[in-house]
């Protein structure tokens, strides 16, 4: 490990635990909705503000996907889609990720991989094959539009994390543990494409060991929790596309014209991905109008915004944020975002749920 990583990553540690100590509020940070033991995952704004939350299929399960009314949670798009049974073409199996585009058009990632292959760890009764679809829902009419089911992925392998829409090019970028790669989704034919696999940029750093409240993360079995590339970002030009590992402090992009071009060998790919320097450990990245990247910082309890000339600061620090995770930016200039605590389930702290209840989804001003 290079000496400037790990100088940042035990700088964050001993933070972390400070500041869990003092329990640390920051006066700016509101409530949105609050779920009780119901976990929040996906977050994503509209054009109108309209607030999305997902959840996945874990008890106690109410709803996959979610519209925040009043505070409250509302069943979206209807009941229906959020039945605990059903086909899997007309009910959420387990809702993964959303985002809202452009476009104002509201995409669900229904993601439950294999046994082994889920950021969460394995569970037990889990199939040797993921499930996978991608919903279009058109916000303006609160309906599905089209569905794509991956059918040319390794199901076996794959484990799709985060989704993003790229209309410029008719494709959809999604991060895919599992493979440790960026699948490319045509959203014309349905096809896809899977890129920078296994590359230094797209796989978790074996020597980074997550930390938290002084408790190095592991399973029952001893093993560290590890993600490959999980959080990504599209600038709103669709120019330029950020991702990074969770093990990784390392921000990452790469130009979109380069995950369009099938002509490009894998070596020729990886070529194009540049480095931006070192950041923190991350779960979510999203992009505001400005070309600024957002991160969830994990260690240290906050959000920090990333500059395209490298500049890295604090947008809020508070010890609620434990796991921050997925975020949302609203044309009201606040930034929202989920805290998934996946750092305290049980199967990270043998067997002993060390959840603080209730989950909840918060946001900050940013503008």
């Amino acid at each position: 490990m290079k000496m400037n990583k790990m100088i940042l990553f035990c700088g964050m540690l001993g933070l972390s635990t400070m500041l869990k100590a003092q329990d640390f509020h920051d006066s700016r940070l509101e409530v949105v909705a609050s779920f009780g033991q119901s976990q929040p995952i996906g977050v994503s704004v509209s054009s109108k503000n309209r607030v999305f939350v997902s959840f996945p299929n874990r008890e106690p399960y109410l709803f996959g996907l979610t519209e925040i009314v009043n505070g409250k949670r509302v069943a979206y798009p209807n009941v229906d889609w959020n039945a605990k049974e059903g086909k899997p073409d007309d009910h959420f199996i387990n809702v993964q990720d959303i985002y809202v585009d452009s476009k104002d058009q509201l995409w669900v990632l229904d993601s439950k991989p294999g046994s082994g292959n889920s950021v969460f760890g394995k569970v037990a009764g889990d199939a040797e094959e993921g499930q996978f679809k991608l919903l279009q829902i058109d916000l303006a009419s609160n309906k599905v539009v089209r569905q794509y089911h991956f059918e040319d992925l390794d199901k076996g392998k794959s484990g799709l994390n985060d989704v993003r829409v790229d209309h410029d090019k008719n494709l959809a970028y999604l991060s895919d543990p599992g493979q440790a790669g960026i699948v490319v989704l045509d959203l014309s034919s349905g096809n896809t494409r899977v890129v920078l696999s296994s590359t230094n940029s797209t796989k978790a750093k074996s020597d980074i060991v997550l930390a938290y409240e002084g408790h190095e993360m592991r399973d029952k079995d001893g093993n560290p929790f590890r993600s490959n590339v999980n959080g990504i970002a599209l600038t709103k030009d669709n120019r330029y596309f950020y991702f990074k590992p969770i093990n990784d402090t390392h921000l990452y992009r790469i130009e979109t014209r380069y995950l369009a071009d099938k002509s490009l060998s894998a070596t020729e790919t990886e070529a194009k991905v540049e480095d931006m320097g070192a950041t923190s450990i991350t779960h979510g990245l999203v992009a505001d109008v400005d070309g600024n990247i957002y991160l969830t910082s994990s260690l240290d309890y906050s959000i920090k915004r990333w500059s395209p000339d490298g500049k890295i600061e604090t947008v809020v620090q508070d010890s609620r944020l434990i796991w921050p995770d997925s975020l949302g930016i609203g044309s009201d200039g606040y930034l929202y975002f989920s805290c998934a605590q996946v750092n305290r389930l049980p199967q990270w702290n043998a067997g002993i749920d060390k959840t603080s209840f209730p989950y909840e989804v918060y946001r900050v001003k940013i503008k």
